[in-house]
């Protein structure tokens, strides 16, 4: 096969059910639409965290975040094992470049530092703020150098301009590089801070969606004891808001958010076009881990593991090597994204990588109906107590083809769904007699995988003894 370019495009927080093509009648999204229609759309593709960094940490190192030892946003350093995929790929003879957030350590009062990347572009920009040292944000310094102020146009009724907007900045960037006389084969890693909170679009994207015509969370009053049952689990907001019309509105703004994303990858897309690589280019698009948006009450992000959280989008497209207009159904994890990009590439998956090549189902040779017979996600004190108001809680959650459990380890507490009968995780049957069985078969699968995949068994064995 030959080696392909590869533009990476990865949101921030956009759950798996915010695509036209794939069910969505709310949001607008044309091309990303399109993208599903000539390519495989995988429908249920989990992250491995439901928190950036630990989540990022994994897909791009092949290792879940605990078996890393990188399960915390805001950590300081990062493991010098195993290389990034970026690096390795790099590595190969592509020439790699970042746009856009990294987030594998911290970027809380200091710029990212670099690591050993792999990447030749570094265009950085962690989010579409204004408050890190002059010279250290490219998209903040980049807005001051067109003579305008992140701060006012944030503080302003209209928001910030879409004409300044960090979507905006980063198809930019992505453009330059793609018009560039490339030598070599690329990969261009785009990550976007949208549609991550605060929900703030620009105005004239706001003004395109009417948060009475939405169609509001997934909530029932079974939600609310169940989450007063989970209230000492870390969750940000701390406090839980089951106003409708309140959450129709963050509805509202968070699809608004998204139509500008999909504006923007047009221009992206219509670039390669151009430039005549749209046929040598293989084009990705996912996002790191999903967002609430008031499903059960919540908004944001934490220690649960809804649908609606740790579902992403994952879509690949490379008209003429891959089959088109595919709905590959199967459980897949982000884990699984990284081990095909190296495949994709022409790198030999190495033998700690714990996830599993998607080429067979984009290719054609398989299904793509049954591809993991389970899928983990893990949160261990991922989020300061600055965000939660918590105290650092450790969970993990583990699905097969028809059950969902999360085990809250350090409170003795836990949810099980059966999501054949009940897709969106109203009815907890974690103390439902009948269920019982079912429930610790489950616990000894999850603690099984648990042991298999996270113990690190230590240095390489050279003899028998």
């Amino acid at each position: 096969m030959t080696r392909p370019n590869i533009l990476w495009y990865c949101t921030d927080q956009q759950r798996f059910d915010t695509i036209g093509a794939l069910g969505n009648a709310y949001v607008k999204t044309p091309v990303v639409d399109s993208l599903v229609e000539e390519g495989v759309a995988f429908t249920h593709a989990y992250c491995q965290s439901p928190i950036c960094t630990p989540s990022r940490a994994s897909f791009m190192s092949g290792l879940y975040p605990s078996r890393l030892h990188n399960t915390r946003n805001g950590n300081d350093t990062f493991p010098d094992w195993p290389p990034l995929i970026s690096k390795l790929i790099a590595e190969s003879g592509y020439q790699c470049g970042l746009i856009g957030k990294f987030h594998l350590v911290s970027a809380g009062h200091r710029a990212e530092p670099r690591l050993d990347d792999g990447f030749t572009l570094w265009q950085h920009s962690h989010a579409p703020r204004d408050d890190w040292p002059e010279g250290t944000h490219d998209y903040a310094d980049w807005v001051r150098a067109q003579g305008k102020s992140l701060d006012d146009m944030r503080n302003s009724k209209e928001n910030v301009d879409p004409e300044y907007h960090q979507t905006k900045w980063a198809s930019d960037r992505a453009i330059e590089f793609i018009e560039q006389d490339h030598q070599q084969p690329w990969l261009l890693n785009i990550n976007i801070y949208d549609p991550h909170p605060p929900f703030t679009p620009p105005e004239k994207y706001a003004n395109m969606f009417d948060p009475a015509a939405m169609p509001g969370p997934h909530f029932e009053e079974s939600d609310q004891a169940t989450q007063e049952l989970l209230s000492r689990v870390d969750f940000q907001p701390v406090t839980m808001s089951t106003e409708i019309s309140e959450l129709k509105k963050v509805q509202a703004l968070y699809y608004a958010m998204i139509a500008q994303i999909d504006d923007q990858f047009a221009r992206i897309l219509n670039a390669l076009e151009s430039t005549g690589q749209r046929d040598n280019t293989v084009i990705i698009f996912t996002s790191d881990h999903g967002e609430t948006l008031g499903d059960h009450g919540l908004v944001q992000k934490g220690c649960r593991f809804y649908e609606g959280l740790i579902r992403v989008p994952l879509i690949f497209s490379w008209p003429g090597h891959f089959v088109a207009n595919q709905r590959a159904t199967g459980l897949v994890e982000l884990l699984d994204l990284s081990a095909t990009l190296l495949d994709l590439t022409g790198i030999p998956i190495p033998d700690y990588h714990q996830g599993q090549s998607l080429l067979p189902v984009l290719t054609g040779e398989e299904s793509g109906s049954q591809i993991r017979d389970s899928v983990r996600c893990e949160y261990f004190d991922a989020l300061d107590p600055f965000f939660t108001g918590g105290e650092g809680s450790f969970a993990t959650m583990y699905r097969d083809d028809r059950y969902k459990l999360s085990l809250y380890h350090d409170k003795d507490l836990g949810e099980l769904y059966d999501l054949q009968t009940d897709p969106w995780e109203h009815n907890n049957l974690w103390d439902d007699p009948e269920h019982q069985a079912a429930k610790q078969q489950l616990i000894l699968a999850s603690f099984n995988s648990h042991v298999v995949l996270t113990t690190d068994v230590g240095s390489k064995r050279i003899a028998p003894m």
